[in-house]
């Protein structure tokens, strides 16, 4: 009887231990974005139309630590026209996020642009808090996000209390590396494109604590002040000119995009 109840308690404890040890995934709530919605961007360089950028989100048989189910984001970027001449690009990103968490499983990069190329493949184990890059293993904080994932992620952020200078943060894993992104607030604007006028919040990424970049300025985004919270615009300022990249087409939302009047 005295051997049975210690073995019983043996088992009991290292049941405990295991389940105290199992870490909670983040969970998010979600009212911005589904399958089948697809974003189309144009690049222009001062007049000229560069490039394209397209983020499409899809339904995908793959699980998640066995069992959850994943967005399957793929976005890809491309030069247009004589810049092919000049610097080709094109670039395929691939990333599986977790539909109830929106943070990744997978990530899947390959990068050409002009003679370089790039492939990058990672595994992310949140259940481990790790991100295997095929050679080693990186601890990482559960809900680490990708390139991909941060951008639907960020859509998930709740803004409605926001005061001008808030900043929101969360933190990336890149090129082998943890990189914390924050955004600051900047206002709400009413912003013109091709495709006509939304009300937009503005942000500009924020790179030292309490410091945005060089000026504030040199790189902002508009996002829409609805449900979707879209970028429809962004500016970057480089030493040459500008860039923009903007919002020409789009299907599959969650909600309305509405214009402003």
């Amino acid at each position: 009887m005295k051997t049975t109840w210690i073995i019983s308690s043996a088992i009991l404890l290292t049941i405990g231990l295991s389940s105290s040890m199992q870490i909670a995934l983040p969970s998010v709530s979600n009212d911005s974005f589904q399958s089948g919605e697809k974003l189309r961007y144009r690049i222009t360089y001062g007049f000229i139309d560069a490039g394209e950028a397209v983020l499409e989100v899809k339904e995908t048989s793959k699980k998640g630590n066995g069992s959850r189910e994943l967005y399957h984001i793929k976005g890809t970027g491309r030069t247009l026209g004589g810049f092919n001449a000049v610097f080709k690009v094109n670039d395929v990103y691939e990333s599986y996020i977790d539909k109830k968490g929106i943070f990744p499983w997978q990530f899947v990069r390959r990068v050409e642009e002009g003679g370089y190329k790039l492939s990058q493949d990672y595994a992310f184990k949140q259940d481990k808090q790790k991100v295997h890059n095929g050679e080693k293993d990186f601890t990482t904080p559960a809900g680490i996000q990708d390139m991909i994932s941060s951008f639907y992620y960020a859509r998930t952020l709740n803004f409605k209390s926001a005061k001008v200078g808030d900043t929101f943060e969360f933190k990336c894993f890149m090129d082998d590396e943890i990189w914390p992104l924050k955004v600051k607030y900047l206002g709400d604007e009413k912003i013109s494109i091709r495709k006509g006028k939304f009300n937009c919040m503005k942000f500009a990424p924020v790179v030292q604590t309490g410091r945005v970049f060089k000026k504030q300025d040199d790189l902002n985004f508009w996002v829409t002040k609805d449900e979707n919270h879209i970028p429809v615009l962004v500016k970057a300022k480089i030493p040459v000119g500008s860039v923009k990249l903007h919002l020409v087409e789009w299907e599959g939302l969650k909600h309305d995009l509405v214009k402003a009047k």
